[in-house]
């Protein structure tokens, strides 16, 4: 694939080892780019490399520290611009700001929308990211968006490490469609838990919808955040009759008590990808297992390239 004499791959620092994996399957280095800081915080950025009508992809994550690396990804778009690249697209292998998709409240905001702008106001002209909190997002871009899915990294996994008798657990009525999803693949059952979140990051398990007796269940989510929702469902199915209980999360997210929640839970493994790099004690519990999205990255980059169907990847 290195023959893509036109592409440019860059990165910020959100998650600089993706980006190197990526690079790597497409068989050519990251390009050259300075994103520093003044000695105020202020983002510097400069481009090492003429990109004078090249396509230019910029793989950044807005993830935590958020506001910093979504000015990172701004400002290195707004540079890539002004260097009279051909195209610019912003891969965000995880959305940030997502969750404020609508108002759900009197005078709140949607911030999802406010980033969608922001980038398309920065100059990007495509956008690429995997299991959006909300599918609907992708209709606050005026530009193309390619919306990729994780399922075919975790249908990987379940190759070499099967289960048998799944059923698969959607840990809300919003996630339901998700979890069918990875139902119909693995040939498994589906169940949903019906909670109710009193407030940001707080999770009340009120039932378990489905049969889940002496069966693994696996419950499938886009992010595992301070990880209360995944450690209460594990605990609601389990006294319902589930054999073992196991979690497919796309987003690593994992603030605050998560991973002490994670170790002290009824879970036997949470398995998770690279979109979000792993904070240290992270790395360092044995029931959190990361796998690469990498290579999926790399080919729908590459497929855009050419000109070539992404969502053929996930037929």
């Amino acid at each position: 694939m290195s023959s893509f004499k036109d592409i440019r791959l860059f990165s910020g620092n959100a998650n600089r080892p993706l980006a190197e994996e990526i690079a790597a399957y497409l068989g050519f280095p990251l390009s050259q780019a300075d994103v520093k800081r003044f000695s105020d915080g202020e983002v510097w950025v400069e481009i090492h490399e003429n990109v004078r009508m090249m396509d230019a992809y910029v793989v950044q994550p807005t993830c935590s520290p958020a506001n910093e690396n979504l000015m990172e990804l701004l400002i290195m778009i707004d540079a890539l611009k002004r260097a009279s690249t051909a195209t610019i697209t912003a891969v965000l292998p995880y959305y940030g700001y997502a969750r404020q998709d609508r108002k759900v409240a009197p005078r709140t905001p949607i911030t999802s929308k406010l980033v969608a702008d922001l980038l398309t106001a920065a100059g990007a002209n495509r956008v690429v990211s995997i299991d959006l909190h909300a599918g609907q997002i992708q209709g606050f871009f005026d530009i193309p968006f390619d919306h990729l899915y994780a399922l075919t990294v975790f249908l990987e996994y379940f190759k070499a490490n099967p289960l048998e008798n799944l059923v698969l657990v959607s840990p809300d009525v919003g996630g339901a469609e998700r979890a069918r999803a990875y139902a119909k693949r693995l040939g498994g059952s589906l169940a949903l838990i019906d909670k109710r979140r009193p407030s940001p990051n707080v999770s009340e398990v009120m039932h378990v919808v489905g049969d889940v007796e002496g069966k693994n269940a696996v419950i499938v989510d886009d992010i595992v955040d301070t990880a209360g929702t995944l450690c209460s469902a594990a605990e609601a199915l389990l006294k319902q009759g589930a054999k073992k209980v196991y979690a497919l999360t796309t987003h690593p997210v994992l603030s605050g008590p998560a991973v002490a929640r994670i170790e002290k839970s009824l879970l036997e493994k949470v398995v998770t990808t690279n979109t979000i790099p792993l904070r240290d004690e992270a790395y360092q519990c044995k029931k959190i297992q990361q796998v690469s999205v990498a290579p999926m990255l790399g080919e729908a980059i590459a497929r855009i390239a050419r000109g070539d169907s992404v969502s053929s990847l996930f037929v």
